[in-house]
């Protein structure tokens, strides 16, 4: 019986203690629910334990062979090139593993359906009908990225979560370094004559970015009285986000990946970020991890599909 191989979860990392032991608990429940499977996870940033170490701990308890999934919603700079550049440098520095990357997460139908029923608990049960959410404008907010690719695949989640649902409109902000910001998305709605209003937290799990859209909506709220506004909690561990997982799990083991690069900064010239077409991608060295002063930085490839989607020159 060939054994499978192991799942490596790749998260991006946070400053807020409890986001990060909110992963950490994420990862120890996959390895529960998964006991033919050896698990662990790591970060790329900000939180303990870096990747490489996860890596380390598989390496020691036998593992040659695993699947890294990136625990993240779009497909930006950490997803495209930081973890197939740390993997790459992992590979270097364990003579002897192989691995397959998976995809993002993504709009997945799951997941939409905990952002349904995070709007839900925040209207308080009383909007499960398209009439009853006919009046209710969902201001969805994504990190934020300066890649173009990331923001528009937000605005993509935004677009397949109002279909079908009833609600008077979804639109699109963001927390961090892309417009339009919280309180330009709150304006948007209300020049659209928006009269109760949730803002829907894009992220996974709590953290820093969620507290601050939950700040800048409730400092709007405050100046809007007008207006009803209410704010929705994250996505969070659910079974769903748990068996999401592991259906990237089983496409990169199977190689049944279908990334889409059409809108890729680093293979598609695109307007104002042409510098990025073909740029090496170095590893995000991890403040944790022992090697960071080191060197060995491997330029980084991301795999779609059947063909390997290299940044190097």
């Amino acid at each position: 019986m060939t054994t499978p191989p192991a799942l490596l979860i790749a998260g991006h990392g946070t400053r807020d203690d409890a986001g990060a032991e909110a992963f950490r608990d994420f990862v120890r429940e996959l390895g529960r629910r998964h006991p033919e499977l050896p698990v662990a996870g790591g970060f790329i940033e900000l939180s303990p334990p870096p990747l490489g170490e996860a890596v380390t701990e598989l390496v020691e308890r036998g593992v040659r062979r695993f699947a890294a999934v990136p625990l993240m919603l779009v497909s930006a700079g950490h997803a495209k090139g930081d973890i197939p550049a740390a993997l790459a440098r992992e590979k270097e520095r364990h003579p002897g593993i192989s691995y397959t990357y998976g995809r993002p997460l993504g709009p997945h139908p799951a997941l939409l359906s905990v952002l349904e029923r995070r709007l839900d608990d925040a209207l308080g049960g009383t909007a499960r009908t398209p009439r009853d959410r006919a009046d209710v404008t969902v201001l969805l907010v994504g990190r934020g990225s300066t890649d173009p690719d990331a923001n528009a695949e937000v605005y993509k989640a935004a677009r397949l979560l109002w279909e079908g649902r009833g609600y008077a409109g979804v639109e699109t902000a963001f927390v961090s370094l892309a417009a339009p910001d919280v309180p330009s998305g709150l304006d948007r709605c209300k020049a659209l004559g928006a009269r109760q209003i949730v803002v829907l937290p894009y992220f996974l799990f709590t953290g820093i970015l969620p507290d601050r859209v939950r700040q800048q909506t409730e400092g709007w709220a405050a100046a809007h009285p007008e207006i009803e506004v209410r704010s929705a909690e994250v996505i969070g561990p659910e079974p769903e986000l748990l068996d999401l997982v592991m259906e990237r799990y089983e496409e990169a083991v199977k190689g049944d990946l279908r990334m889409n690069c059409d809108s890729c900064v680093y293979r598609i010239a695109l307007p104002g970020f042409e510098d990025k077409v073909g740029l090496p991608q170095q590893p995000h060295f991890h403040p944790d991890d022992e090697g960071h002063h080191g060197h060995g930085h491997g330029h980084g490839h991301h795999h779609h599909g059947g063909h390997s989607h290299s940044h190097a020159h």
